[in-house]
């Protein structure tokens, strides 16, 4: 296959290492998404974002204290991956709690935009992070870089989990749990009980979670998670040339992401998310065989905004939709389940799993057939997902915005009932 497959073959024992290790963080996602998901619906959603935002802090800011390998040797990179597995038995409350919290507090009209600020908020992180990674290793000597630049990112979340944990301090509580009780039937009973009576109510709906979050995660994680990686060494892009492709992709999205969540409230999720599978499946091939044509980076790039935008589609609707499927009593520990079984299955072996396949087989068009598959399992799930744009929450009141509003929601519920 040329020097690009040979730069592929030679470096693919460092990319399963690096893949591997990032695959650890998501193996124990499913057992945080269990605890801290169960814990959200028995005391409450602020309080165990609260918890969560202070370990995933502590977790982020240890991984840039710990000693190198020159100090302690092998014991370095076993501690790191420690680290990391914490962190994604943290991870696995946080996300879902936020979309949790988010979609039980804007109105019904209007979830689709105002969650949507979730997403903008993950893509803000990954552009600054990837300007501040490309400034280093600009500025940085390589030796530097490897010795204590790498640690400087890291060591920002620690600022940064300061002012997220007093904003969230000021929060009020979701006043739709609040509405069902505040947890009081849950926190009667024992966490396996809960557990399974969660999974007996709400299977149907969490399969439906887990397949639409294989889907919705499967080009974000392409994105970026492998293909910077891809474009390195099996493509022979320069390592600053494939980061700035991918920010540069991300930059679009994070511009257009609003007015895409801005227009599921009007025509609903499932049209985008449709589109969404549609490019999945469609456009997949096509993506890559732009991304290996030799054709300059320009061409190159429009094969990465291409797979950026089937994240697009996903990252504007599911935010909004996932918490939808699930009654407010069962909402958070459901959803947290169901979406961290699927983001531990799909997403964080997403890159280990698209560098096997083409180490394995030689065949570089494999990520797209990837792609493929989650955008079939999309288009088989979405005619048994429920539109939510403009619906109220299961279990919860109407929310609406302004009093007039409510006036009118008033009107029209007496409408229906003398008809």
């Amino acid at each position: 296959m040329g020097a690009g497959w040979s730069r592929s073959h030679a470096c693919g024992v460092y990319g399963y290492i690096a893949f591997g290790t990032l695959a650890a963080a998501y193996v124990v996602r499913p057992l945080g998404g269990f605890i801290f998901g169960l814990l959200g619906d028995r005391i409450g959603r602020k309080r165990v974002l609260m918890v969560t935002v202070v370990l995933m802090t502590l977790g982020t800011t240890t991984s840039g204290l710990l000693p190198g390998y020159g100090v302690i040797g092998i014991w370095a990179p076993i501690l790191f991956i420690v680290v990391r597995v914490f962190q994604g038995l943290f991870t696995g409350g946080e996300y879902v709690g936020a979309m949790t919290y988010l979609g039980e507090q804007v109105p019904d009209r209007k979830r689709g935009l105002m969650v949507g600020f979730l997403p903008m908020g993950n893509l803000s992180g990954f552009v600054l992070a990837g300007l501040l990674v490309t400034g280093l290793q600009t500025w940085l000597p390589t030796h530097d870089m490897l010795t204590w630049g790498w640690r400087i990112p890291l060591l920002l979340s620690a600022p940064l989990g300061v002012v997220a944990f007093y904003l969230r301090l000021r929060l009020n509580e979701s006043a739709a749990y609040e509405n069902t009780g505040g947890g009081t039937d849950a926190r009667d009973e024992p966490g396996a009980h809960q557990f399974r009576r969660t999974v007996a109510q709400q299977w149907k709906a969490m399969l439906i979670c887990a397949a639409l979050v294989l889907t919705c995660t499967a080009a974000d994680y392409m994105l970026t998670g492998y293909l910077p990686t891809y474009l390195k060494v099996v493509v022979g892009a320069g390592h600053t040339a494939a980061l700035v492709m991918i920010t540069a992709t991300l930059t679009i999205l994070l511009l257009v992401l609003a007015l895409v969540a801005w227009l599921s409230d009007r025509i609903g999720v499932k049209p985008i998310m449709w589109t969404g599978c549609g490019l999945l499946i469609v456009a997949s091939i096509p993506a890559f065989l732009l991304i290996r044509s030799g054709g300059g980076y320009p061409v190159v790039f429009i094969g990465v905004l291409l797979i950026g935008l089937m994240e697009l589609c996903f990252d504007s609707t599911s935010p909004a939709t996932l918490p939808a499927l699930f009654p407010t009593d069962m909402r958070y520990g459901a959803l947290a389940i169901a979406y961290n079984i699927s983001i531990s299955v799909a997403g964080g072996s997403t890159p280990l799993v698209a560098q096997a396949l083409v180490s394995g087989t030689g065949n570089a068009m494999m990520p797209a057939y990837m792609l493929i598959f989650a955008g079939l399992v999309g288009a088989v799930t979405l005619p048994f997902t429920p539109e939510v744009a403009g619906r109220r929450l299961p279990g919860s009141a109407p929310a609406v915005e302004t009093e007039q509003e409510a006036r009118e929601l008033v009107a029209d519920n007496q409408q229906h009932q003398g008809c």
